[in-house]
């Protein structure tokens, strides 16, 4: 039997401050330049494993990283623990319900962002030379299961990108966010069940039955039956009086590790289990907002760079580096997963701008490609180098996307707020205790003052707010509808003294509301006013000043002279 003694248990500290201390340090300087912390995790990994640290100072190196099968271990286990809960926050931000009222147009997206990728993919992969294929005999099995791969896109590098260029609540932001769902579920699922049948000793057509029928049935029971259950739990945590978060996503992490076992004895990753636990807890309403932000800034913050910079302590990237393969896996990449968004968009009947943000918003390959390229490495079904290039193609999708994306708003005309606001639809103090209640109320003075049906836009207003609600950090939220009565903008500005519980990310109460309406078929108007909304109320001086102020008249002066 084997123990752990001091010197184990202190290198493993040792180890877990530099890692942690370097992602960290390098994460903040990422996120400046809006890029995906992952890339600083697994450039950490590259320096301090065998491809930079083990060739300059390769003493140095092995004593701080062993080859001790205990020590490498301690690292290990640390590293899955985070994976596990990294699969868990990717369906956290999966809601369902939300999702199938968009169903139409999202599903096309998703749809054509699955098939058309494995159809750009699987040709040029079954051209490869034998020498990057561990079992030549089985190369339409490879090509077919790399391509699959392709087709997976990185749905928290997109929200986090939309996020920060502040389009994420808009109703082209929900629309990407729908599709990234579906094609994440259904790209994993199609990946489990792959990854299962290949790893078996022989291709027998009932155990691949087995497997597929159990996978299907696992999932419908646990999207329509154990969710019940999980609500019942999470509403009796929530009635509680005291604080709940850690209650919650004790419960939340349990279901999850019952949903591992369950996978595992069916014969699929137990990461599926984790991921479906996750779709369930973010399909609950008693699961607030506030615990969901908890137990994702604790998984990026700790377990994800361990887990991340832990790939490049395993292996060499520079000897392993193949520059044709990471251009050909980069190329096929981006292109098969823009065009597949794109065809699903113009089928959609989307405008040409819409159809671009879409289209550049499915093009990262982020934290996902990684985790199910390693899956298929540690499995021995791809070779490190096929590893490496899929590694460097999800790092170079998730970098350009930002500016990809930046770059395209950037070219959109020019839009000023002060032509939109009005003194008649500021409401200086407003009375209201819940989202439902102020939209009613903020409706009422629209319907009043523009002569506009209070009914519909309480209906347009209510149906976007129950598909995935609209506040945002920093006490704002910005609930919207698109009529197809108006021609023109309407925004109106309401402020709560009080404040409102509006299910904000940060858990604070909502103070600063904009109800806005913009035209039925120009979607990227209300993109744009949204993203101006806000860029200026973000500022703290405004929110000060509008704090203040005793007269509608006097806040209306301060948000025409910051718009």
């Amino acid at each position: 039997m084997h123990y752990l003694n001091e010197n184990n248990i202190l290198l493993f500290l040792i180890q877990l401050f530099i890692i942690l201390s370097l992602s960290k340090y390098f994460g903040i300087l990422l996120k400046k330049i809006r890029q995906p912390t992952v890339t600083a995790d697994i450039l950490i990994g590259v320096f301090l494993g065998p491809t930079i640290l083990g060739k300059l100072f390769p003493a140095f190196q092995l004593k701080l990283f062993p080859a001790d099968a205990i020590q490498q271990n301690m690292i290990e286990t640390v590293g899955w623990l985070g994976l596990f809960l990294l699969l868990m926050t990717t369906g956290l931000e999966i809601n369902f319900s939300n999702v199938w009222k968009q169903k139409k147009d999202a599903l096309k997206i998703s749809l054509f962002d699955i098939v058309i990728p494995i159809i750009v993919s699987v040709f040029p992969i079954l051209l490869l030379p034998d020498k990057y294929l561990i079992s030549p005999e089985n190369r339409l099995t490879f090509s077919f299961f790399v391509a699959t791969i392709m087709t997976i896109s990185a749905m928290p590098v997109a929200i986090r990108g939309l996020h920060e260029l502040n389009i994420l609540k808009s109703d082209t932001g929900f629309l990407i966010v729908s599709a990234l769902t579906i094609n994440d579920v259904i790209g994993w699922i199609i990946f489990t069940i792959i990854l299962s049948v290949f790893t078996q000793e022989s291709l027998q057509i009932d155990k691949i039955a087995y497997i597929i029928i159990y996978t299907l049935l696992f999932v419908y029971i646990a999207l329509f039956h154990v969710k019940k259950i999980l609500n019942t739990f999470l509403f009796k945590i929530s009635k509680q009086r005291i604080e709940t978060t850690a209650e919650a996503l004790s419960v939340v992490v349990l279901l999850g590790i019952a949903f591992g076992i369950i996978t595992m004895k069916i014969g699929i990753h137990s990461l599926f289990g984790f991921f479906i636990a996750g779709i369930l807890a973010g399909e609950s309403k008693y699961f607030s907002q506030k615990s969901r932000t908890s137990i994702e800034q604790i998984v990026y913050a700790v377990f994800a760079p361990i887990f991340f910079v832990n790939i490049g302590l395993k292996i060499d990237f520079l000897e392993n580096f193949n520059i044709f393969l990471a251009i050909m896996i980069t190329t096929i990449g981006i292109f098969g997963r823009f065009l597949g968004a794109w065809t699903g968009s113009f089928f959609s009947k989307k405008s040409r701008n819409d159809r671009l943000i879409i289209s550049v918003a499915h093009v990262p390959g982020g934290e996902m490609h990684i985790v199910v390229s390693l899956l298929a490495l540690e499995y021995g079904l791809i070779s490190k180098e096929i590893f490496i290039a899929i590694v460097f193609g999800a790092i170079f999708s998730s970098i350009i996307m930002g500016p990809w994306l930046a770059f395209l708003i950037k070219r959109f005309k020019d839009i000023s707020l002060k032509e939109f606001f009005s003194k008649k639809l500021i409401i200086q103090d407003l009375d209201a205790s819940t989202p439902t209640e102020a939209i009613e109320k903020i409706a009422a003075v629209i319907a009043f003052n523009k002569k506009i049906d209070l009914e519909l836009i309480k209906a347009e207003v209510l149906s976007r707010e129950n598909m995935s609600n609209t506040s945002i950090e920093e006490g704002i939220a910005l609930p919207h509808a698109r009529l197809d009565i108006i021609d023109k903008p309407v925004i109106t500005f309401a402020f709560s003294k009080e404040g409102i519980y509006w299910n904000s990310p940060d858990g604070k109460k909502s103070r600063f509301i904009f109800l806005i309406l913009t035209p039925k078929d120009d979607n990227i108007i209300q993109l744009k006013i949204i993203r101006e909304l806000i860029t200026m109320i973000k500022n703290r001086e405004i929110q000060n000043s509008l704090s203040v102020q005793n007269t509608s008249d006097s806040m209306y002066k301060i948000l025409l002279k910051n718009s």
